[in-house]
């Protein structure tokens, strides 16, 4: 096939998607299915054709992983996530420790240092208590560790059987740091897109610990708070860090699309250049799914100015934990909110957001 032919096909492509991304999205299905909580193009859908025409603020509008507020001149963001992932405990963490992370860190993403947080609780009527002793303590080591305070919280209990053992409800507040001056609008042709470590090893995890693979391999899931992250990258980039996002559901191709609309610029990855492990790749293979819509629950991705793009790659191979840190991709102005990744055999594709849910209730 000749290269003209490629070119007008790609063309083509990018025309339908542009189209179909200009139409506002409604929400046609009869009833929710688990597709909507995958955190893709069905999860999209929910959000903008239902939630955001009810009750959309700037923030909810944005798809932001924290909404901001001022009271009496003190800047603050808040954040709100519930947690159902299943097995409560897998390897490298557990539900409560999850919770926790994933708050503090959809704070830490926005540029707020995490304060303090809710806890929500919904047991299941026969759960056992040292299960309940267990998440309960790992909430209150997760939460010394990420310095915030719970300062409120509340418990429930449903009949056997209507629910997975618990699933865990959380509220976080944090301050705004000085130095965040955060927006996705703000990217520009130019800016490098790093990631602060290897992705999709929360979801593999998830996925061992369920023994639905038949792999022989062990991975642990990357849950761990991010605040020293984002204190890193505002520390060494300064106003040029154009923004921040930890790529939890949908994992980092659904974060870069999301930025990508919410800038209506391009984004183009490099595959080669993304760090991911010999499991979580393998484990792709086998289920079909490319690494990078596979959730995380340690990895931020920034985007940062090219001329202090170095500068921040340097103070986040600094943080431990962050070793892999890379510059996966830089941001373009063609085509305006898609995302394309030059792939390690030498083609070029768009990486789309997900219809479906290949990896339900992995947070």
């Amino acid at each position: 096939m000749s290269e003209t032919a490629v070119t007008g096909r790609e063309e083509r492509v990018r025309g339908i998607i542009e189209t179909a991304r200009a139409k506002r999205p409604r929400f046609k299905e009869p009833r929710v299915t688990m597709s909507h909580g995958a955190g893709g193009k069905a999860t999209q859908t929910l959000i903008e054709g239902v939630f955001v025409p009810a009750f959309g603020s700037g923030a909810l509008e944005e798809l932001a992983d924290a909404g901001n507020f001022t009271i009496d001149e003190l800047g603050l963001a808040m954040t709100t996530d519930t947690f159902v992932v299943r097995p409560i405990r897998f390897p490298g963490g557990s539900i409560g420790e999850l919770a926790v992370n994933g708050t503090v860190n959809d704070l830490a993403a926005g540029g707020a240092r995490p304060v303090a947080i809710t806890v929500a609780l919904v047991l299941e009527e026969g759960l056992e208590a040292d299960d309940l002793r267990a998440e309960v303590e790992a909430i209150a080591e997760a939460a010394k560790v990420a310095e915030v305070q719970i300062v409120a919280g509340d418990t429930k209990v449903v009949e056997r059987g209507h629910a997975d053992s618990l699933y865990v409800c959380t509220t976080g507040v944090g301050r705004l740091d000085h130095r965040s001056r955060l927006s996705p609008a703000s990217l520009r042709a130019g800016d490098r897109v790093l990631v602060s470590g290897p992705v999709g090893e929360h979801g593999t995890a998830i996925m061992l610990a369920r023994g639905d693979l038949g792999l022989d391999a062990e991975t642990e899931s990357d849950t761990r708070p991010l605040w020293d992250v984002a204190d890193a990258l505002m520390e060494a980039a300064g106003e040029e860090l154009r923004c921040m996002r930890d790529a939890t559901r949908g994992g980092v191709a659904t974060v870069l699309n999301e930025l990508a609309r919410a800038s209506k610029a391009s984004v183009l990855v490099a595959e080669d250049r993304v760090p991911v492990s010999p499991t979580v790749a393998a484990a792709g293979e086998l289920l079909g799914i490319d690494p990078m819509y596979v959730a995380n629950e340690g990895v931020m991705v920034a985007c940062v100015a090219p001329g202090s793009a170095d500068a921040a790659l340097e103070a986040l191979r600094a943080v431990p934990g962050c070793e892999a840190a890379a510059d996966i991709g830089e941001v373009g102005a063609e085509p305006p909110g898609m995302v394309l990744i030059d792939t390690a055999f030498g083609g070029r594709r768009v990486m789309d957001l997900l219809a479906g849910d290949p990896l339900p209730r992995i947070c």
